[in-house]
């Protein structure tokens, strides 16, 4: 059933509410009296808002609200895994019947793949992942840590994840390629907890990891080079562990760009960036005010989910936590005018060159028409090889480029298996 040929709610009565129960993997029902206005607008707002991802019912027959075991006004969400249904018991307010609809239809323990990665990173609670290579040990850990994904359910999601598809996932939340395997990520703050993998993954030893978790006592997994000892160049370099301290702790406009050392598109900005840093790092005036840097986002955890290289934010002073998402041309004046405009200083740092001096074209000495001569036509001796044909430009660039290694994707994108385009 397509979601967005119905109306944002469909209005049920008893001949229909029952096939519209199983109509998708999962439905929002809402029971709500007729002159309820107020709660009928609430639901109505949030089947506007969430109507991509699930189908929305509601009805005013008190009758089918009593068969169902509640009393309007109330919401029940069915779907066809774990419990089957659940009912929402919080205020009826759009925020909370949104958080309920988006909490209640997370499988108790589900899957990541391309299609549900995104869907997790959005959901606003840490991940627990748990990295299977097989349907056997698979069903094992699920029935094993169940009870534990129950308890802690709307907390934490609970998901396996096919390690010989996407084990290379597994770097990324600092763990080694041994499976089974578990971590949960705080997704908010992109932080890794990796589990012990000298120890044996267990009901117990899992129960006690996501209660640590839970209660502050276990610390995230920070993968970091090592801080520079000395500033070389103009370009500020952050890394993980100097990450707070550059980047949010000052009272300058940070430029970051989140790089990759693989990504050409990178490659090729660099001396742009150079140039960039440069007019404020080299200016007594500005450089108090305005750091460019860079940071390694491959080997260096850092607090935001990248999706491509290179990724340039600004993180202006005074309001670090409201970065700004550079998208214009990579140039060294557009990044400039960026940093002008969005930073706290407004500094405006960027000088045109001077335009390049026009020369005149010398004058073709002409010849005295009785002075030329005639070149004669070359021969091609009799029985010998005829000249080679000259290559074409085309024939040229194609014979140059023979043989170079190609590059899968593009630049701009993040290596990631789990990426719905991959």
């Amino acid at each position: 059933m397509t979601k967005q040929s119905l109306p944002a709610v469909s209005l049920l009565d008893k001949d229909t509410i029952t096939e519209f129960k199983t109509a998708d993997k999962i439905v929002i029902v809402a029971y709500l009296s007729a002159d309820d206005k107020e709660s009928n607008t609430i639901f109505t707002s949030v089947a506007e808002k969430l109507r991509d991802g699930y189908l929305f019912g509601a009805t005013s027959d008190s009758a089918l609200a009593e068969a169902d075991g509640v009393k309007a006004p109330a919401v029940v969400l069915y779907k066809t895994f774990d419990e089957g249904k659940t009912v929402f018991d919080g205020t009826f307010t759009i925020e909370e019947i949104t958080n309920f609809a988006n909490v209640a239809s997370t499988p108790l323990i589900g899957e990541v793949g391309p299609e549900t990665y995104s869907g997790y990173m959005a959901a606003g609670i840490p991940l627990a992942y748990i990295f299977v290579d097989g349907e056997e040990i698979k069903e094992k850990l699920t029935a094993a840590i169940k009870p534990i994904a129950q308890k802690y359910k709307g907390k934490i999601n609970f998901a396996t994840i096919d390690a010989v598809a996407y084990g290379a996932h597994a770097g990324n939340l600092n763990l080694e390629g041994k499976w089974p395997a578990f971590a949960i990520q705080d997704t908010t703050k992109n932080l890794k907890y990796p589990f012990d993998q000298e120890k044996e993954i267990t009901a117990a030893s899992i129960s006690e990891f996501v209660e640590d978790f839970v209660e502050g006592k276990v610390g995230p997994s920070i993968k970091s080079e090592p801080v520079p000892e000395t500033q070389e160049g103009p370009v500020h370099v952050v890394v993980a562990n100097n990450y707070e301290e550059l980047v949010m702790n000052n009272d300058k406009d940070v430029l970051l760009e989140f790089y990759a050392p693989w990504c050409g598109h990178c490659k090729n900005l660099a001396p742009k960036y150079e140039e960039l840093a440069a007019l404020y790092f080299n200016n007594p005036e500005y450089k108090d005010k305005v750091i460019v840097a860079k940071v390694d986002a491959t080997a260096n955890d850092v607090p935001i989910d990248i999706q491509g290289f290179p990724t340039i934010k600004m993180y202006p002073a005074g309001a670090k936590d409201s970065p700004v998402d550079y998208a214009g041309s990579r140039t060294v004046e557009d990044l400039a005018t960026f940093i002008k405009t969005n930073g706290k200083y407004k500094v405006d740092a960027y000088v045109a060159p001077p335009p390049e001096p026009e020369t005149e074209e010398e004058e073709e000495e002409e010849v005295p028409e009785e002075t030329k001569v005639e070149k004669p036509a070359e021969e091609t001796p009799v029985g010998s090889a005829a000249p080679a044909a000259t290559e074409t430009p085309k024939e040229t660039v194609k014979k140059a480029t023979e043989g170079a290694q190609a590059v899968v994707g593009d630049d701009d994108s993040v290596s990631r298996s789990l990426s719905p385009e991959l």
